[in-house]
C-alpha cells in the first residue's frame, strides 16, 4: 500500500487538538462532530487531531473512536468533493503499550479514514530505556500503513519519551510531524537540530500559552486544545508575526490568552476541559458539555463565559 503524502502546505499554520462532543449518554455525537469540523474550517483551522490528550482518546472506546472517525472522515470527504481546498488533514493518536498494539490501533484509524497516525508515549511501559522505546516507534513507523506523528509531552507523560528516542526515529520519511507539547527549552533545541538534519517533517507546538515563543523559534505550526475557540486568532497572530508586525503578533497573543484562561478556569486551569465544553455549548458547536474528566465547573467560570459571548463573538465566531 502506497503511503499517502501529506503535502507541506497542510503541516503548517494551525491545527487542533479537538475536543470530542458527546450526547448527554456519553456517546459520541456525530451532528456535533460535523458541525465542529466546519466550524474549525471557518476559523482557517489546516487539520485535526483527533482522540488526543483534549479529544479524550485515551479514555473513550474503541468503538467511540471508531464513530469519531469515521464520522469526520465521511464529512471532509464531502467537503472536498464541493471544495478541496476546505477539506481538513485527519490525524488520530494510536498510542499504546507496545509495536503490536500500536500497530493494529492503526490499522483500525486507517480503515475508518484517518490521514495520520500519532503516537504519544506509552501510558504503561517496562524499563523505557532509549533502546527499548526507540524500538517500539522505529517499529510501529516502520510497518504502519499511514503517515506518522510523534506527540512529546514530556514530563507530563506517565512514561517521558527519553530524549535520545528521537533521532533514529525521525529518520523514517513516514514520520510528517512532531507534536512539542513539553514546554521545555531543551527538547525545543533538540527537535530544531533533528528538524534541521531531517527536514521531512514539520515542528507543532501543543503550547497555546506561549506560542510566540515557538513561532520565533521557527517551528512550522501550532497544534493547540484550544483552537476550537482560539483557531481565528492563532492564524491573525501568524499572519502579523510573518508580516514582521511582532507588536501586533503578542497583542494577538495575549487576547488568545485571555479567552483561554477565562474558559479554563485562570493560570491554573482548574476547569480546562469543561469550560471548554460549556464555551462551545453556549457557542452552539457542541450539544452537551458531557466529558470523562471530573473537573469542576465554577461559577466564576460561567460568568467568564458570558463575558466572551459579549466581548469576544468576532474572534468565536467568524
Amino acid at each position: 500500500m502506497a503511503i499517502r503524502t501529506i503535502s507541506e502546505q497542510a503541516l503548517s499554520g494551525v491545527w487542533s487538538a479537538s475536543p470530542t462532543p458527546f450526547t448527554a449518554k456519553m456517546e459520541v455525537d456525530t451532528v456535533a462532530v460535523r458541525k465542529m469540523i466546519d466550524h474549525h474550517i471557518r476559523m482557517g483551522v489546516k487539520g485535526l487531531f483527533l482522540a488526543g490528550t483534549c479529544g479524550e482518546g485515551p479514555w473513550m472506546t474503541d468503538a467511540q473512536k471508531s464513530l469519531l472517525i469515521r464520522t469526520a472522515s465521511q464529512h471532509v470527504a464531502k467537503l472536498a468533493a464541493k471544495d478541496p481546498a476546505k477539506r481538513p488533514e485527519l490525524a488520530v493518536q494510536v498510542t499504546d503499550n507496545s509495536a503490536a498494539r500500536v500497530l493494529d490501533n492503526i490499522k483500525r484509524v486507517a480503515d475508518d479514514g484517518a490521514d495520520i497516525a500519532v503516537i504519544a508515549s506509552p501510558n504503561f511501559f517496562m524499563d523505557p530505556s532509549v533502546k527499548r522505546m526507540t524500538k517500539l516507534y522505529v517499529e510501529a513507523a516502520a510497518k504502519s500503513p499511514l503517515p506518522v506523528g510523534i506527540y512529546d509531552r514530556g514530563k507530563h507523560s506517565p512514561v517521558p519519551i527519553p530524549s535520545g528516542v528521537f533521532e533514529e526515529v525521525v529518520q523514517n520519511n513516514k514520520v510528517c510531524l512532531v507534536k512539542d507539547s513539553t514546554c521545555d527549552p531543551e527538547r525545543m533545541k533538540l527537535f530544531l537540530s533533528l528538524r534541521r538534519k531531517h527536514s521531512h517533517f514539520k515542528l507543532f507546538t501543543g503550547s497555546e500559552f506561549d506560542c510566540m515563543d515557538y513561532l520565533k523559534a521557527d517551528y512550522d505550526g501550532l497544534m493547540l486544545g484550544g483552537a476550537i475557540i482560539s483557531g481565528l486568532m492563532a492564524n491573525q497572530m501568524i499572519d502579523a508575526y510573518k508580516a514582521g508586525d511582532i507588536a501586533l503578533a503578542e497583542k494577538i497573543e495575549q487576547r488568545q490568552q485571555r479567552v483561554s484562561y477565562a474558559a479554563y478556569g485562570g493560570k491554573k486551569i482548574k476547569c480546562w476541559l469543561t469550560g471548554l465544553k460549556h464555551l462551545l455549548v453556549a457557542m452552539k458547536v457542541f450539544r452537551t458539555p458531557k466529558t470523562y474528566f471530573e473537573q469542576p465547573y465554577t461559577a466564576d467560570v460561567a460568568k467568564g463565559i458570558e463575558r466572551l459571548m459579549q466581548k469576544d463573538l468576532d474572534v468565536l465566531l467568524p
